[in-house]
């Protein structure tokens, strides 16, 4: 029991659990207002706006150093999670959505052209949506601070 009382009280973990949430829901929102679908599927999958990657990192990254110190390793280490991360999620993981959406096109032109009724490529199993623009990994970002600060304001400094 003592693990789980020191993982509740682990201010980190909870406003870096938090900001992800959000950015969740946000994504849910996000997919309503602009493909004008209600998608509840949006709550845990990857992509979109904001990069939930990028919210969860920054909101880590604050807290990390609001708690243990600008100044320290732990903070430094945290930071520099943070942006291969997030060069990650614009980098790396957006090629491989791309990729993803290449190959479907490329195997539907093949089943289109050359295959039968009875065989195809497959590709249902693919993720196109995987990895992010610049722009939803800024607003991730920004998100992430502004669930840190904000929890700073509201509940930590009123412990000075």
């Amino acid at each position: 029991m003592d693990i789980l009382k020191q993982l509740i009280s682990n201010q980190a973990l909870i406003v870096s659990l938090a900001a992800w949430l959000i950015a969740q829901i946000f994504k849910v929102f996000t997919n309503l207002f602009v493909e004008k679908t209600f998608d509840i599927k949006r709550l845990v999958g990857d992509g979109g706006m904001p990069s939930a990657h990028s919210a969860t990192v920054m909101a880590l990254a604050i807290m990390v150093g609001w708690t243990s110190g600008f100044d320290g390793v732990a903070f430094a280490v945290s930071l520099i999670f943070a942006v291969v991360v997030m060069r990650d999620a614009v980098g790396v993981r957006r090629e491989t959505g791309k990729q993803a959406e290449s190959i479907k096109d490329i195997a539907e032109a093949l089943n289109q052209t050359f295959l039968g009724e009875n065989s195809e490529i497959r590709t249902e199993n693919l993720k196109i949506l995987v990895g992010h623009t610049p722009l939803q990994v800024t607003f991730g970002a920004i998100l992430g601070a502004a669930v840190s600060v904000i929890y700073i304001l509201l509940f930590l400094i009123k412990k000075i």
